[in-house]
């Protein structure tokens, strides 16, 4: 798609691009959408989930009756938020949150736990005694699933576009295989195919936008 420069960062940071008008559009985590101006849902796909999601977890050395304390990630604002939902409404914790900067999965421990997104949050997983999943606490929780990042706009997209974006996602969508196979193995720490098959979900259907919508009333 010519019509596109694509720029590449991790969620925070692609979230404030498009919040400080930046960028047009992009995939960003959805906690965003109550900070910006106009919110515009361009597209049928998203990062989602309807089971476990596997990298985005609370890990901990302790069991969850036990953590005092919470690092919160700072590459992604929707699971920061979801994270501090579901300790207070479905495990009905109290904790001290303790915002995170580089190098913090090493100060997890103790009584101290943290939430991990992304590629780490998969290394992480056979470091950690305790990995809560915040996908499947958050099914468990509501009965929906859960969208963590969906494509959003900040000012109305051209129809012809957006339907042409879609063919693009579709197409990638149907090549996943390809794209786990250009990854060398020595850099996976985790089942790839499970990963983008099974973990994450892409549909942006009625269930998950129920979901979305729940989860956005919680922010207010």
């Amino acid at each position: 798609m010519e019509e596109i420069e694509l720029v590449k960062a991790y969620p925070a940071k692609i979230a404030q691009d498009l919040i400080d008008g930046t960028i047009d559009m992009g995939l960003v985590p959805v906690a965003i959408t109550p900070l910006l101006k106009e919110a515009h849902f361009v597209s049928n796909y998203c990062i989602g989930a309807v089971g476990e999601v596997a990298s985005v977890c609370i890990f901990s050395q302790v069991p969850m009756n036990q953590i005092e304390k919470v690092y919160l990630d700072y590459q992604s604002r929707t699971s920061v938020q979801l994270a501090r939902i579901l300790l207070s409404q479905y495990w009905k914790k109290e904790v001290e949150f303790i915002k995170a900067e580089e190098g913090y999965i090493q100060q997890i421990a103790g009584n101290t736990a943290g939430v991990i997104i992304g590629d780490r949050a998969l290394a992480a997983r056979a470091h950690f005694e305790y990995v809560y999943d915040l996908a499947a606490a958050w099914i468990a929780h509501t009965g929906f699933p859960f969208v963590f990042a969906t494509w959003i706009a900040n000012k109305p997209i051209p129809t012809s576009f957006m339907e042409a974006f879609d063919k693009a996602n579709a197409y990638g969508l149907e090549n996943i295989a390809q794209v786990i196979a250009g990854i060398p193995s020595e850099e996976q720490v985790y089942d790839l195919h499970t990963y983008y098959t099974q973990n994450i979900s892409y549909d942006f259907n009625a269930e998950k936008r129920k979901g979305l919508d729940l989860f956005l009333s919680f922010l207010k």
